[in-house]
């Protein structure tokens, strides 16, 4: 039995299908179990196990990790996200779970500049220090986060701080796929891999090809990272901690240039989701 935590994420959603795809038994575990989870659970959708477990609450982890031997785990980031994981760990290695994938970040050293890559490497730490075979997976920026991008795109522009840098989009289905390769191939269990898609595009480009996809002018207004972070505080309304993120993730491509890998084609044997697909597929949600 498989156990996917974080099951109503862009990325716990995909690895559901991925596994169901593969026939292989799943636990999904929500904090809203009655809730329906999209495109597995309802009707005339797929049938999986969903089990109620919340990582602040022990008991229901120990519940919800009983007989099962594998455990993806993906959590939102967060400031609490280190104590939580670590917690998650703790007790799957206490209650039998032999492997564990992870999804970590970029970066993810002592010294990163970014807060929560260096979350990332203490979980990944503990992760280690348990003794529980592991599998670690750091994938770039979700094209699916860009879909956040559309209040502003109706307005015409796409707010930032990276200048022309490059920057690694990958679509979480991609990740979704590479999860349910590491859970189930032993080929490929205890790697640490870094998930990208096929190309890199900045965000000058990726505002002319929205232009190209919606027939409006978008434009990228590259701010200092002050002024990111003010904007996206004060008019996205996001917590202090979490512009402090997008900030300073935004500086990392410029400090350290990004380029794609080959990782997911080297494991899946195709190529990953290019970005063009991806915005064209959701052409109607930028077109609003």
């Amino acid at each position: 039995m498989i156990v996917v935590m974080g099951a109503t994420g862009a990325t716990g959603n995909a690895l559901l299908h991925s596994l169901l795809t593969l026939g292989t038994p799943v636990r999904a575990l929500t904090r809203t179990p009655h809730s329906p989870i999209p495109g597995i659970t309802g009707p005339h959708q797929l049938p999986i196990e969903v089990q109620y477990a919340d990582a602040t609450d022990p008991h229901s982890l120990r519940t919800a990790f009983n007989g099962a031997s594998r455990l993806f785990l993906a959590m939102a980031n967060s400031p609490t996200q280190v104590e939580l994981e670590t917690r998650v760990i703790d007790i799957a290695a206490h209650t039998g779970i032999g492997h564990i994938v992870k999804i970590s970040a970029p970066a993810a050293e002592p010294d990163s500049p970014v807060a929560i890559s260096r979350g990332h490497h203490a979980i990944e730490e503990r992760l280690r220090a348990s003794g529980i075979t592991h599998t670690i997976l750091r994938p770039y920026a979700f094209m699916q986060n860009l879909l956040r991008l559309a209040p502003t795109v109706a307005q015409g522009v796409i707010f930032g701080t990276t200048g022309d840098a490059p920057y690694n989009y990958i679509d979480c289905r991609d990740i979704g796929d590479v999860a349910a390769a590491a859970l189930t191939r032993p080929d490929i269990t205890g790697g640490t891999y870094t998930l990208t898609g096929p190309e890199t595009v900045s965000y000058p480009e990726l505002a002319s090809r929205l232009t190209t996809l919606t027939g409006n002018r978008i434009r990228y207004a590259n701010l200092t990272p002050d002024e990111l972070r003010d904007n996206l505080i004060h008019n996205a309304h996001m917590p202090t901690w979490l512009a402090d993120h997008v900030t300073e993730i935004q500086q990392l491509a410029i400090t350290r240039p990004e380029t794609p890998t080959t990782t997911v084609s080297d494991i899946l044997g195709r190529p990953p989701r290019t970005l063009d697909a991806f915005l064209h597929e959701h052409q109607a949600h930028f077109s609003r």
